[in-house]
């Protein structure tokens, strides 16, 4: 089911920003399109990945945005969009996130206490974004059903698993050596 997953990602390009190697791959990037096969193979999988009851699903601004809609979508369950931008809301929760190459504060709305979550993204790699929403929703009072990555990369994933003890589930994990992407079952 996921051999487009992998042979886009063996034949995305990679680029340095500033020292981190970012390779650029539709699902995440939109770059160069995102083809519905392989979008629906990606939505598909990371339903299956779903265990427990949740009552919404959510992700971070930006790259998550259309994985969490076709998620949504699919199972009926609505979704909610961690922002870049302050709006001012009751009872608004802003947090720090920190990647491998910038660090901003972000901002959690439509979320209350006892809510029942499904966090999703389309990379995990130095943990730093994941890390930041799992400490924020925690101190909301938010339970985190699961969490579903498409790709690994890094030690992130270890880090967030070690930390919180949940277990991050992802689709694919890869290598970035040389300027290319190499593919690992997860």
């Amino acid at each position: 089911m996921l051999e487009r997953l992998r042979h886009s990602l063996e034949n995305a390009p990679v680029v340095k920003f500033q020292d981190y190697d970012y390779f650029v791959f539709s699902i995440a990037d939109g770059i160069p399109t995102i083809e519905p096969d392989l979008f629906k193979d990606v939505i598909d999988a990371m339903a299956e990945k779903i265990e427990g009851q949740y009552d919404k699903i959510v992700t971070a601004e930006a790259m998550g945005i259309h994985l969490a809609a076709g998620l949504s979508l699919k199972t009926g369950k609505p979704f909610t969009i961690i922002r870049k931008r302050k709006y001012g809301l009751p009872d608004e929760k802003e947090f720090d996130q920190e990647t491998g190459y910038s660090s901003r504060k972000m901002y959690i709305n439509g979320l209350k206490k006892g809510d029942r979550v499904v966090l999703l993204d389309d990379l995990i790699s130095t943990g730093g974004t994941i890390i930041g929403i799992l400490r924020a929703l925690g101190q909301m009072g938010v339970e985190v059903v699961d969490v579903i990555i498409v790709i690994d990369k890094g030690e992130g994933r270890k880090k967030v698993e070690e930390k919180f003890g949940i277990k991050v589930k992802t689709l694919v994990g890869i290598d970035i050596a040389d300027g290319k992407v190499t593919v690992r079952d997860d």
